[in-house]
């Protein structure tokens, strides 16, 4: 039992995996063949227990080489009890060590419901402030070897001020789109849009997995669409089951995770 107790706050939470995954896009084009996404998700930076991951991901995705990368929110933690925001001071030592990340097309990045509960807009000034991008109902082109797809972002779903709408309107309808968006049950509204691939976190994959349980706790939209890979209609959804932990620095079987994504135009049927 001290053995599991040991794993679980100790070893678990601090080892980060790599994931690899090829995704196939109808729109996706074809001079941008083999394009890779590192994401990361749920930072919830505390120089304690979420520090931990956080650094030794940089080294790893460094070492993948991707050619984008994607932050889905949450670097900091709401407190139960407290100065809110105060909270969002965190913010800036987490983008201190995410900006060590390197990639050719940057890092990109949305908040999330605990970043938009403290202060979002001493969150944004940090991130920014590192070399970091955020997209807060935003799109933006990414281009190379001739072709481009756009990269978009919504503000957090659960505060009421994503914008789909205003993310997407200068977006050519033959044209990919990425989102970015932290919580992935929002994916139901998305497929009514022309998005390719939505990116998200938000669920920590339920963060504790008991054996034949499941996840002993899920956040709101975040119940139908835990961890991994989905397709609902045409679009493709990714949750990642984050880097941190909150509310209690304990991961069971839910190890951290580095989502990395090669990205191919789907054969024509």
């Amino acid at each position: 039992m001290a053995a599991l107790a040991a794993d679980t706050a100790l070893i678990a939470p601090n080892r980060p995996r790599i994931v690899r995954k090829e995704i196939a896009l109808r729109r996706w084009p074809a001079r941008l063949e083999g394009f890779t996404i590192a994401l990361l998700s749920d930072f919830h930076y505390d120089p304690y227990f979420s520090v931990h991951p956080l650094r030794a991901s940089i080294s790893m995705v460094n070492g993948l080489h991707p050619d984008l990368i994607a932050l889905t929110g949450d670097f900091v933690s709401e407190p139960f009890f407290g100065d809110h925001a105060k909270a969002a001071s965190a913010a800036e030592p987490c983008a201190q060590l995410l900006r060590q990340m390197q990639a050719p097309n940057g890092l990109w990045a949305v908040l999330g419901n605990h970043d938009a509960r403290t202060d979002p807009n001493r969150v944004i000034n940090s991130l920014r402030t590192e070399g970091i991008q955020v997209l807060a109902n935003q799109s933006a082109p990414i281009e190379g070897n001739g072709a481009r797809f756009w990269l978009g972002g919504v503000d957090d779903v659960l505060e009421r001020t994503a914008d789909l709408d205003a993310t997407l309107h200068n977006i050519p309808s033959d044209e990919s789109v990425i989102l970015l968006a932290h919580e992935p049950d929002y994916a139901d509204y998305v497929a009514r849009y022309p998005v390719d691939l939505q990116l998200s976190g938000h669920s920590h994959g339920g963060q504790v997995r008991a054996p034949f349980l499941g996840p002993l706790y899920l956040p709101a939209l975040a119940k139908k669409y835990i961890w991994g890979s989905y397709k609902i209609g045409e679009l493709t959804l990714y949750t990642n089951p984050g880097l941190g932990t909150v509310n209690v620095p304990v991961r069971m079987n839910c190890p951290p995770e580095i989502t990395l994504f090669t990205l191919r135009r789907a054969a024509r049927g």
